[in-house]
């Protein structure tokens, strides 16, 4: 999750991360929502957030179910936790999903990481495929294993196809990289937990100008991949392809849910 190419795709989008992802603020509502449902969260819960970047989803997670321990805040980009706001409900902790998978005496981070069996909720949004297709295994077994009993692990994620405005290089590169919500279920029932997939749809209407801008500012991680020239001409093909002044499409995602089941 914190290679040296995302680290410093991340590093570098940092200050203007909100203002690319922001872009509308019914999305991040329905998202929060969908998130809290999916998690049945309670202000009992212990949650933590990895992957976390700004903190946008975190921050709307304390409001809507305002739990009485603080989120765990979980990101390797010590820029993105620089934006989190000044909130007692938010803790940040700088790691790795990888870090944070492993035993906290075997993950060399100066921090104090949540031990085995100490949270109720674990969500993973949009984060999964920054983990090595080798290591997903043992980075959801490890996920699981902070879990209590009764604890759940949410991987929101994208399908392996997508119905985004992007230019066809970009797409085909994504299902290429994409990993399948299927097999992360299926690791999730490896490490002991139930798990089920289910998919949620939300409509964007975006102005073309400013997803234009997006796409130049490399907005989607897949984009860093890209070189000047080929995100110049991905611009120009499709702001030929979508003449009109809104780009309106679906968001789609997979939200992968485990649970590890009470103790008899």
């Amino acid at each position: 999750m914190a290679g040296s190419e995302t680290s410093a795709h991340y590093e570098r989008l940092a200050g203007s991360y909100d203002q690319n992802w922001a872009y509308s603020e019914a999305f991040l509502g329905w998202m929060t929502g969908q998130i809290a449902s999916a998690l049945a969260l309670t202000a009992a819960d212990r949650i933590a957030d990895v992957g976390c970047g700004t903190g946008l989803f975190a921050r709307r997670l304390v409001e809507l179910v305002r739990p009485a321990a603080p989120v765990l805040c979980v990101d390797p980009s010590e820029g993105m936790l620089s934006q989190l706001p000044d909130d007692p409900g938010l803790v940040p902790v700088q790691a790795s999903a990888e870090q944070l998978a492993r035993r906290p005496e075997e993950s060399r981070v100066p921090v104090r990481l949540p031990s085995r069996g100490s949270l109720t909720a674990v969500v993973v949004k949009e984060a999964i495929h920054h983990v090595a297709a080798e290591d997903r295994s043992w980075v959801v077994a490890g996920l699981a294993g902070l879990l209590a009993p009764g604890g759940r692990l949410l991987v929101v994620m994208l399908p392996t196809t997508i119905g985004y405005p992007l230019f066809d290089a970009a797409l085909e590169r994504f299902t290429q990289l994409q990993p399948n919500p299927e097999d992360i279920a299926g690791f999730m029932r490896a490490a002991g937990l139930t798990a089920s997939v289910a998919y949620q749809e939300f409509e964007l209407a975006i102005p073309k100008d400013r997803y234009l801008a997006m796409v130049r500012d490399r907005y989607m991680s897949l984009l860093a991949s890209f070189s000047d020239a080929e995100i110049d001409a991905g611009v120009a093909d499709i702001d030929a392809h979508h003449p009109g002044p809104v780009l309106v499409f679906p968001d789609r995602f997979a939200f992968v849910l485990g649970t590890r089941l009470e103790a008899r």
